[in-house]
């Protein structure tokens, strides 16, 4: 049966990480297969921009080298316990010492970006409703009419630059993601209500014929989940029903 997947962060650290996810996840996709960078470049700077933003305004690189340090020891831990994947856990704990090694430096590697020419004059622009156009910022119109091959790869270079955090929030979230299995939950009114201590991530999956979805509010004390169903006069409205839904509590 095919479900659909919604994730809602228990703290701010989580938050910063899957907003980050969700922005390198929109700035792949458009050196993918299916897109190049001349028909998604919107969706490309705006996410290069958010990205560098986010990491301005938060220490997102302390955070993870302290999430890489507690998963080292952990990975540690759990190299002495009967029937585990030596091989998988070795090339785990070997990429996460090197990504604390290179998050460590005293000059992060993404830092290069803010000095950039280009991405400097685009950014101001940008940061501008509408300030994108092609008379407003000439110079990006000549860049994307560049050969595609150059555009693509100073692209990817911009991308590299960013490496060592894509890597090292791919490799927290997986294993924040297997703290726990998804189990069966019922509830009668649409409203279902826990303890959050502990928690970091709810992952919720709904059957994606459903015709309700769920609404989060909580912290690391407690949690509340409402499920709501789309209303053509206020927008949504309670789903006060039986309601079936799986629940991971990571």
């Amino acid at each position: 049966m095919s479900t659909v997947l919604y994730e809602h962060p228990l703290n701010e650290r989580i938050r910063n990480y899957l907003k980050l996810e969700q922005l390198f996840a929109q700035a792949y996709s458009c050196i993918s297969n299916k897109l190049t960078i001349a028909t998604s470049h919107q969706v490309f700077f705006n996410a290069l921009f958010a990205i560098v933003d986010t990491l301005e305004r938060n220490d997102i690189r302390g955070d993870l080298i302290k999430d890489l340090e507690k998963l080292e020891q952990n990975l540690v831990i759990w190299s002495k316990a009967p029937d585990v994947d030596t091989s998988a856990l070795e090339k785990n704990l070997a990429e996460t010492v090197k990504l604390v090694s290179h998050l460590r430096s005293p000059r992060p590697t993404w830092w290069q970006l803010k000095e950039d020419k280009l991405l400097t004059c685009l950014r101001q622009r940008f940061a501008i409703q509408g300030g994108s156009s092609s008379f407003d910022l000439p110079q990006l119109h000549f860049w994307l009419h560049q050969d595609e091959t150059k555009t693509t790869l100073e692209v990817q270079q911009w991308l590299k630059l960013l490496s060592d955090i894509s890597s090292a929030l791919a490799l927290i979230l997986k294993f924040i993601r297997q703290r726990a299995e998804f189990e069966s939950i019922e509830v009668d009114s649409g409203f279902y209500q826990d303890n959050g201590e502990g928690l970091l991530l709810l992952r919720i999956k709904l059957a994606q014929d459903a015709e309700y979805y769920p609404t989060i509010s909580g912290n690391k004390f407690r949690y509340s989940i409402r499920f709501m169903l789309p209303c053509q006069h206020t927008g949504r409205r309670y789903a006060n029903q039986a309601t079936e839904f799986q629940l991971a509590r990571c």
